[in-house]
């Protein structure tokens, strides 16, 4: 399913967004689960795309126990079909990893978590970031505001980067996805994250979502790769892969439109009963064939890949 320009600009809810993607009949080919091992009986998932470094391939995993949500991100390579631990690379304590390359760096963040400071037997995050030449001599150089998951990065056309963010509550109910740009990594900062516009006329009224990944576009624009969710009448959670199109020189977007859905991947485990419907998008593998690899979480428990239709196919 390509990503189209629209000039309407209402919100669809995630059941009529799953409708129009299971009209489409998108294609969605080869399911395959990430075999990983060297990390015990802990589960592996929200994976991002593999890092391209010295002509190997390496998937940054979040490696957890599945009756906790203290978890380490772990470098992986493939070593005959299976995905093992890279020797000697960092293990950090994050969930949900991701990554780009802004000026020739390597740059990879994911979510932290700590002690609540205000409620007693809770916790708070933050999205935390690195730099270096690659994973083995990455180091910390940036925080985001406590309770705020999903900021992206990009590189744009003359230097800028690009920050998609997801502020949570007042500003942003459950989770909607901003936009502001700086002049260099150096420049980030809490401020121009706190008050990036939203994109308004996302997600619908209770829905939320976010950015997982940012690819720059042949026309300058950026393809965005990310989930929209809900809640069901039962308090289950519903995740699926989105993607739109951005233009940061006006904050145009296209609307929003589903890639894939849980029932397109294999049967897996789940971390809970309420996170059977989960896919966690966490990267896009783009092809000159017009195809695409999602790399995804599955059910907060498993990972796995999906060969479908590159949303930014021509762009």
């Amino acid at each position: 399913m390509t990503v189209h320009e629209t000039n309407a600009r209402r919100a669809l809810a995630c059941s009529e967004l799953l409708e129009a993607y299971r009209a489409s009949a998108a294609r969605a080919d080869n399911p395959s689960h990430i075999v990983f091992e060297g990390v015990g009986d802990k589960d592996v998932y929200n994976i991002a795309a593999p890092i391209r470094e010295n002509g190997k391939d390496i998937i940054p995993g979040r490696v957890e126990s599945r009756d906790s949500e203290h978890s380490d991100v772990v470098f992986f390579a493939e070593q005959d079909g299976k995905w093992l631990p890279v020797e000697d690379a960092p293990v950090l304590a994050l969930q949900d990893p991701f990554h780009c390359r802004i000026g020739g760096e390597l740059v990879l963040g994911g979510v932290e978590i700590y002690p609540h400071p205000e409620k007693e037997d809770a916790l708070m995050w933050r999205t935390v970031f690195y730099r270096g030449s690659g994973i083995r001599d990455l180091k910390p150089f940036f925080k985001g505001p406590d309770g705020m998951k999903d900021i992206r990065l990009v590189e744009l056309p003359g230097g800028n980067v690009g920050v998609f963010t997801r502020p949570q509550g007042e500003k942003g109910g459950r989770g909607k996805i901003g936009f502001a740009q700086v002049a260099s990594l150096d420049a980030l900062s809490k401020a121009v994250i706190d008050d990036a516009p939203l994109l308004e006329g996302q997600f619908a009224e209770g829905e939320w979502g976010g950015a997982n990944e940012a690819h720059l576009l042949n026309d300058g624009r950026v393809g965005v790769l990310g989930h929209t969710a809900c809640f069901d009448e039962a308090g289950d959670r519903h995740y699926y892969p989105m993607a739109f199109v951005f233009d940061p020189r006006d904050a145009s977007f296209t609307d929003m439109a589903i890639i894939a859905e849980r029932c397109r991947f294999l049967p897996g485990p789940s971390k809970r009963p309420d996170l059977q419907d989960v896919v966690f998008s966490g990267g896009l593998v783009r092809h000159a064939d017009g195809s695409a690899v999602l790399y995804a979480g599955i059910s907060d428990a498993d990972a796995q890949t999906l060969t479908i239709a590159d949303p930014f196919a021509g762009l």
